[in-house]
């Protein structure tokens, strides 16, 4: 639960740490899957940025309102989103009571391709509801973004262009921390927004190279040329044990886990 200092100060919190099918897996009985660790135990990728206005997120994955409610964050002021896969949007509808509290719509703030994805997945959404009452759907309103920078209850948001295999998806850096998840490769023109890093937070899916997202080595690769101060890896599968990967990674890399809290 945070406490009174942690909400007027700036921080991102790590609402979920899994790949797509998360972890445990269902059918899946492997050491990681039926690990006592909680912190093997990893709902979808996603984050909260908690600043003195308010709480922003990155991602609606499909648990969040489960994750809402264990890190107690109540309201809601903006989302942001990186893609529109369905680890990542699929958590959307949660927002209903959001926008029922608000007395206005929640501010989606993504690129024009993911916000058509989103109307399509959530038509009902966008149209008069069968049975109107308050609460008969998610009260959303559309921010086109594109790599522009912008502020955001008081933050620097700036968007970065990644690749998630021949999808392009977007980064964000919230002032000195950058958020990376499914990415498989970064374009050139994308390196210099995240030098100067305090904390990244990138994709690491499994030891195994995938199409569509980076490896535990790709990774490492990425620290070394980036140096951030602290590296966290997300978006992991159960093929990573948190304890025993942590214990071969260098100085100042570790996974990240639920519930994880970052200064920013």
């Amino acid at each position: 639960m945070p406490t009174d200092s942690e909400t007027k100060r700036n921080q991102v919190v790590v609402l979920g740490t899994g790949t797509s099918v998360g972890v445990p897996m269902i059918g899946c009985h492997c050491d990681v899957c039926t690990s006592n660790d909680p912190r093997n135990r990893r709902t979808r990728t996603g984050v909260a940025v908690q600043t003195p206005e308010g709480v922003f997120l990155i991602d609606t994955p499909p648990e969040l309102r489960l994750q809402l409610i264990r890190e107690k964050i109540d309201s809601v002021e903006a989302v942001l989103f990186t893609h529109g896969h369905a680890d990542h949007i699929f958590g959307l509808d949660d927002l209903r009571i959001i926008g029922m509290r608000r007395g206005a719509p929640v501010p989606l703030y993504c690129e024009p391709e993911v916000e058509a994805h989103i109307r399509a997945t959530f038509s009902y959404a966008f149209r008069p509801p069968r049975n109107p009452h308050p609460g008969a759907v998610p009260r959303l309103t559309f921010r086109s973004i594109s790599l522009e920078p912008f502020c955001l209850l008081g933050v620097a948001v700036r968007p970065i262009r990644l690749w998630h295999g021949r999808l392009p998806v977007l980064g964000f850096r919230i002032n000195d921390v950058a958020f990376c998840t499914d990415v498989s490769r970064i374009p050139e023109e994308s390196w210099p927004l995240l030098e100067g890093l305090d904390v990244l937070i990138i994709d690491a899916l499994r030891e195994r190279p995938h199409p569509t997202h980076m490896s535990l080595a790709e990774s490492l690769e990425v620290v070394e040329r980036v140096r951030p101060r602290q590296t966290y890896f997300t978006h992991l599968s159960h093929s990573l044990d948190h304890e025993t990967t942590n214990a071969r990674l260098p100085d100042g890399v570790e996974l990240a886990y639920d519930g994880l809290r970052i200064p920013c």
